[in-house]
């Protein structure tokens, strides 16, 4: 009887142990997984962080390719206002010193122009000297004045015309005076009456000529 009483507990014993280490490989069988589920649980949180981050990353760059190209337009639009606007202070500022040039031009012919006929009258008083009168020491000095006035005026860009020899052009010269000479060419200035001048481009004066044939 005790030795069955002795079986039946050993047997009972041993069902028992089976039970913990089933319980026991079943707790550790569980863990593991629990434990690897955690781990694919963790990637997938970083591919999923990483995807966002990818996206997030091409959003950000859209968006600043955008602002970039709508920089690029704004710098674009304000460099062709830009220039068009010095192309117009440009052509502004030549108009008026154009203007300007064309307005002190014309003021300095007015008063040029009153200067000939004193340029006249020493050629005229010059003329009627006889040669020991050029002699003379108060004659040499009007010649030397005379002679400073016409610096002066080529300094301020008037020259004479010089018309005699030349073809008659009636741009220059007035014709008052014709006559038939066999020695000058056709329609060629026989003599300068009264001479003429140039300042810069314009006609100061127009010569007055006597034109051959």
């Amino acid at each position: 009887m005790e030795d069955m009483n002795k079986n039946m507990e050993e047997n009972t014993v041993e069902e028992a142990a089976e039970e913990v280490t089933e319980e026991t490989v079943t707790e550790e069988v569980s863990e593991e997984e629990m434990e690897v589920l955690a781990d694919e649980e963790a990637e997938t949180d970083e591919e999923e962080a990483e995807e966002k981050e990818t996206l997030k990353d091409k959003l950000s760059a859209r968006k600043l390719k955008k602002e970039l190209a709508k920089s690029e337009e704004k710098v674009a639009e304000l460099t062709d206002r830009y220039q068009r606007l010095m192309a117009e202070f440009e052509n502004a500022r030549k108009r008026t010193a154009k203007e300007t040039t064309k307005m002190y031009d014309m003021g300095a012919k007015d008063m040029l122009e009153k200067l000939l006929p004193v340029i006249d009258n020493f050629e005229r008083g010059m003329a009627t000297l006889t040669e020991e009168e050029k002699e003379l020491p108060y004659v040499q000095g009007i010649d030397k004045i005379y002679k400073q006035f016409l610096s002066v005026l080529e300094a301020c860009h008037v020259e004479p015309m010089n018309a005699e020899g030349k073809e008659f052009n009636p741009d220059f010269h007035n014709a008052v005076m014709h006559i038939e000479d066999e020695n000058l060419g056709e329609n060629v200035v026989a003599e300068e009456l009264l001479k003429g001048y140039m300042y810069k481009d314009m006609v100061l004066r127009f010569s007055m000529v006597k034109v051959a044939n």
